[in-house]
């Protein structure tokens, strides 16, 4: 009697997957080796493979084929959030179908937006979705009493407590909303594939509403948890999935909404919101409002123009000198990057012949933001000179420019744009890189840009030390 071989049986083998960065390993670890993370690893069963595996590529068909050339042309519509502020981030406004992704620490002000965004389109005749899964509708109902919302008119938003994201999905097909809102991401569920908020379920849930969105033609925006070093929990690539990601951070009293991520718009906008009773409300003078606690007349404080993301705006850069009483001097930098601070330093020192070595520096970006723009460093130089010789500059002076290590002045990105934001803020005299028009005295050296700031004076002949600029 002939023996039958047994049958094969096919192992399916179980992945560990890290919930903060989406790290795979075939054996769960303590500590993540890509992100260091402790405990974040979720087991993660995946799908058997199927099909038969006939041929080479297991008797798959290819697909059809697309020339480029054939391709038509579409503008993807637009519906305006309502908020200008908002509608710049984007790129314009919401894309129909279009799913953005919208990261913050808690309590920053991410549904409040959002249900102001909820109120504008509703007003405007849009049908709004809006998946509440950390709050219950009455704590909803309490925050658009508070934000004003108008809910008579016919003006409404539907509710609904239900995260599955199944049944999300296809209520988007049913009512086909313009906008639809799920908060936050971590809650919606999927059938069969782990705890909620697990990567497994994060990630298959982005997956499901970006594809009914598609479907649609629903404006979709995702709310996302952040861990503690300000990324967006979950997989990495729920990011790459999404359309646009954006993150919402706080800057002393003001919200900055920040696009990193968009497919229908440029990457790197800023949005400026300040908080108020009535929820955020958008600063349309970014510039003025930084500047507006700004000091008249006073030593080591510079004007400069600069560029964050793709946005010009006007802020303060103070500096500080004074004696030092320790062997070593000490250099605080705020806001601004201190290898950048140390080289403007070194320059000082070696074509200015600034005494600095007994000298404590303090370096600060009033304001609170951070911005690594090499643009600001001639800003620095003449704060530092400014606070060392203790004359202040005049009132009606900004300045852009980076400096190399000859004391050269170079060109930065979006010369024309931070010249005609500081013309349109009433600075009437310009501290330029050469070569930008309308500005044909543009200093060549750090030494030209001292020699200018304070016309009719000298700047200072080699030698003289910290002592103040004389008359000329």
């Amino acid at each position: 009697m002939p023996t039958v071989a047994p049958a094969r049986v096919a192992r399916v083998r179980t992945q560990y997957v890290c919930g903060s960065c989406g790290y795979t390993s075939a054996k769960p670890l303590g500590r993540c080796p890509n992100c260091q993370a402790w405990n974040s690893f979720e087991e993660e069963v995946p799908a058997a493979a199927t099909g038969s595996r006939g041929g080479a590529y297991g008797g798959v068909v290819g697909g059809k084929l697309t020339a480029l050339s054939t391709v038509g042309r579409r503008e993807e519509p637009r519906t305006s959030s309502g908020i200008p502020e908002l509608d710049r981030v984007l790129g314009g406004g919401l894309v129909a179908g279009g799913v953005t992704l919208i990261g913050g620490e808690p309590g920053i002000g991410k549904s409040t937006l959002l249900l102001q965004v909820a109120d504008r389109v509703a007003k405007l005749g849009g049908t709004v979705l809006y998946v509440a899964g950390e709050e219950s509708l009455e704590q909803i109902r309490l925050r658009a009493d508070r934000l004003g919302v108008a809910l008579e008119g016919g003006a409404d938003i539907q509710l609904t407590r239900d995260t599955r994201a199944e049944h999300v999905a296809a209520l988007m097909s049913e009512h086909k909303p313009a906008l639809c809102i799920v908060d936050s991401i971590q809650t919606v569920t999927v059938e069969g594939e782990g705890a909620p908020g697990g990567v497994a379920q994060v990630r298959d849930g982005t997956a499901l509403l970006t594809r009914a969105a598609k479907e649609t033609g629903t404006a979709t925006v995702l709310v996302g948890h952040v861990t503690k070093d300000g990324t967006v929990a979950g997989p990495k690539v729920m990011e790459h999935i999404v359309d646009t990601t954006v993150f919402l951070e706080t800057v002393g009293s003001f919200r900055l909404l920040r696009s990193v991520k968009n497919r229908f718009g440029q990457a790197g906008e800023l949005g400026v919101f300040e908080m108020r009773g009535e929820g955020l409300i958008a600063v349309e003078n970014p510039s003025a409002a930084f500047l507006a606690e700004r000091p008249l007349d006073v030593p080591g404080s510079v004007v400069a123009a600069t560029i964050d993301g793709q946005r010009p705006m006007l802020l303060e850069v103070q500096a500080l000198a004074s004696k030092t009483p320790y062997p070593n001097a000490r250099r605080v930098v705020v806001g601004l990057d201190p290898r950048r601070v140390d080289v403007v330093l070194a320059v000082l020192e070696r074509r200015l012949d600034l005494t600095l070595g007994g000298l404590d520096v303090y370096v600060n970006l009033a304001g609170g933001l951070k911005v690594p723009d090499p643009g600001l460093d001639l800003a620095i130089a003449l704060a530092i000179y400014s606070a060392v010789v203790g004359r202040a500059l005049p009132g009606n002076v900004a300045v852009f420019g980076e400096v190399g290590l000859a004391g050269e002045v170079r060109s930065t990105t979006g010369s024309i744009r931070r010249a005609e934001e500081a013309r349109r803020a009433g600075y009437t005299r310009l501290i330029v890189p050469p070569g930008l028009d309308g500005h044909p005295d543009g200093v060549k050296s750090v030494e030209e840009a001292v020699a200018q700031v304070w016309q009719g004076r000298a700047a200072g002949s080699p030698g003289e030390g910290n002592r103040k600029p004389r008359a000329g």
